[in-house]
């Protein structure tokens, strides 16, 4: 608890000690009213006397209509017409339930403060051969930081000069640490766990992913849901409409009975009049709506989904259509070897040997995954001698590599004549294929003109996307389209193996966004089509979308403002996640708004026949506030 809750707390145990003694010492020696009076006002004013100065600052500063105003004209009165005990009541159970709320909001905001942990408080400098802690701020692009073990990366960089294990779970959501080696690039709010390293800065504080993340968290609340809009209007004219009724209730009825020569009652009414303010204090709409929202947001935030606001999550339940970019979304937007097809007596490792030897001049993707691959190949006799002292290629065994514009490369290799590339290379060459293979690019190699096979390469779909999709067609998803601008049988095979409704290849970026513009035209009003992109050069995309959805895009400016939500990984199955959180704070707070309206409507029909009485009332307020309370904090318990 805070300080100020523990006042709050200490107050609420004095005054209900108070009153207990006072119930008791008024049963023994009944006395009479006026000491009564000035007994009770002590623990009345004890539990009550800032609800009375926040009802007097709303009347002075014209804010009349609000719990606060409720609460003190109920007691008041209360206390006027002899319901001593009533009327302390009403405040103590009133102050119990604020700080049950104060409570719950306090839990919902450990979720952001844990997020807010991972703002860096100093970086490491060299200054005059002696580490120097300064702020992260002083900091310019392009200085040398080191971060030793168990200390946050302060600032986005890239390692010059040693190893480490990073723990990215304050970030992520995920548990598993990352390896990062030198060259790679490293991002602010990572703990280094194993060793020490040095780092670059790639870009200032201000920009940093770190600090974009908690503006992103921070604003959230900024931008409500309608149902957050819905209770903000809904309560502007709610509680002036209670006061009147309440007013109305109070002086009508006897006015009534005075004209039938009845007796006018007034003491009842009036009692019934305040009975009914009580009952209807809106408390538990305006409290718990917002609450759900930011419980949700909160459970998001810990699980590595950033949401920039309320709206974004409730659109998100109604989302109906999903379009994906291809290549680093649903795969991984890296090539590799993903098989090896020997013809004509050559080995698997020979195959591999000769085409990263023929290809080891270029620096194209291609290329780089021939040679990756090779090098991984360690252990097999091919490799085995054509490896320098520090594992690298030797290219000793290469010479003479000629590049052929569109068809592919060829070179020396060992003495042989090899030449790697595509079938337009080997029908220049007189040769056959013997193999043909889809998914993916198709390399094909021959050692001096004799055919050798062919080696497939491919970007890699990632491992969770076919869950993923499976995973949103039972969240209710009517339609999974991807878009790329990759060719139709690497679009097709892709959208197979994962189980995409509808392809569209070959697109331009400009394409892509004339493709959503169709889907957003066909699509029903209430429906929402979501886009999700790997936030680099998606942006007109993510901005035209209803809900645009940036995958594994820490550190990318254009992601960080283009995209609705951003996932601070690269794994599809977050998406599913995300809608699982905003179905399930919808349904919470549906859940409130209808419990909390059906209560009151009839306590306050009650209220008004004279059935209920003050006790009631305090339930129809603070039960109904604590019931409904405890309802949103569900929102902050939603898993995987």
């Amino acid at each position: 608890m805070t300080k100020k809750q523990k006042n709050v707390l200490y107050r609420i145990i004095i005054a209900a000690v108070l009153v207990a003694g006072l119930a008791v010492a008024d049963h023994m020696l009944d006395l009479p009213k006026l000491p009564k009076l000035l007994i009770y006002l002590v623990p009345y004013f004890v539990i009550g006397y800032d609800i009375l100065k926040k009802a007097g600052k709303g009347i002075l500063n014209k804010q009349v209509f609000d719990e606060n105003f409720l609460m003190a004209v109920a007691t008041v009165g209360a206390m006027c017409l002899g319901e001593f005990q009533e009327g302390v009541a009403v405040m103590l159970f009133y102050q119990i339930g604020e700080l049950f709320q104060s409570c719950a909001v306090g839990r919902s905001r450990k979720n952001i403060a844990a997020l807010m942990d991972i703002r860096p408080d100093y970086a490491n400098v060299m200054v005059d051969g002696q580490l120097k802690k300064v702020d992260p701020d002083e900091v310019e692009i392009g200085a040398e930081i080191v971060v030793n073990p168990g200390e946050k990366v302060p600032i986005d960089g890239v390692i010059v000069e040693g190893s480490t294990t990073l723990n990215t779970s304050a970030l992520t959501g995920e548990s598993v640490p990352r390896e990062a080696a030198c060259g790679d690039e490293i991002i602010s709010g990572c703990i280094n766990m194993t060793a020490v390293i040095k780092v670059r800065t790639t870009k200032e504080f201000g920009d940093s992913t770190v600090s974009k993340i908690l503006d992103l968290v921070e604003n959230s609340s900024m931008k409500k849901s309608r149902s957050e809009n819905f209770i903000t209007r809904f309560a502007k004219y709610y509680t002036p409409a209670v006061c009147y009724s309440a007013l109305a209730l109070a002086a009508l009825p006897p006015v009534f009975r005075m004209l039938m020569g009845m007796d006018a009652c007034f003491g009842d009414w009036v009692i019934r009049a305040l009975t009914f303010l009580v009952i209807s204090c809106p408390c538990a709409l305006v409290i718990s709506i917002p609450l759900s929202f930011f419980g949700g947001i909160g459970c998001a935030s810990t699980n590595g989904i950033l949401v920039k606001g309320s709206n974004y999550l409730e659109a998100l339940a109604d989302t109906k259509y999903i379009v994906f970019d291809k290549t680093g979304t649903l795969t991984k937007g890296v090539f590799e070897v993903t098989g090896s097809y020997p013809a004509n007596g050559f080995t698997k490792e020979q195959l591999l040997y000769y085409a990263a030897y023929a290809e080891s001049g270029s620096s194209h993707p291609i290329s780089v995954s021939l040679k990756q691959a090779f090098m991984a190949s360690a252990g097999d006799k091919a490799s085995s001698d054509a490896e320098d002292a520090e594992g690298k290629m030797n290219l000793e065994h290469v010479e003479n590599i000629e590049e052929i514009a569109g068809h592919g490369v060829q070179a020396v290799v060992d003495k042989k004549q090899v030449a790697a590339g595509n079938a337009r290379l080997m029908k220049r060459l007189g040769l056959e294929i013997e193999n043909t293979h889809e998914g993916g690019t198709v390399v094909h190699v021959a050692v001096d003109t004799v055919y050798a096979g062919c080696i497939t390469i491919s970007d890699v779909v990632k491992p969770t996307s076919e869950a993923a999709m499976k995973a949103l067609k039972k969240s209710g998803i009517k339609q999974t389209v991807m878009l790329t601008g990759d060719a139709k049988k690497t679009a097709d095979q892709v959208a197979a193996q994962i189980g995409i409704d509808v392809v569209k290849s070959e697109l331009l970026p400009a394409d892509k966004v004339s493709e959503v513009e169709k889907l957003l035209e066909a699509k029903s009003e209430k429906e929402k089509l979501a886009f999700v992109g790997d936030g680099i050069n998606d942006a007109p995309v993510l901005s035209r979308a209803d809900i645009g959805i940036a995958m594994g895009a820490l550190g990318s400016d254009a992601a960080i403002e283009a995209a609705d939500i951003v996932l601070m990984d690269d794994d599809p199955a977050k998406i599913s996640l995300a809608m699982k959180i905003s179905l399930r704070t919808l349904k919470i707070v549906k859940q409130n708004i209808i419990f909390a309206l059906a209560v009151k409507a009839v306590c306050l029909v009650l209220g008004a026949l004279g059935i209920a009485n003050m006790w009631l009332a305090i339930f129809a307020d603070v039960g109904v506030m604590v019931i409904a309370v405890l309802n949103a904090t569900r929102a902050l318990k939603i898993r995987p």
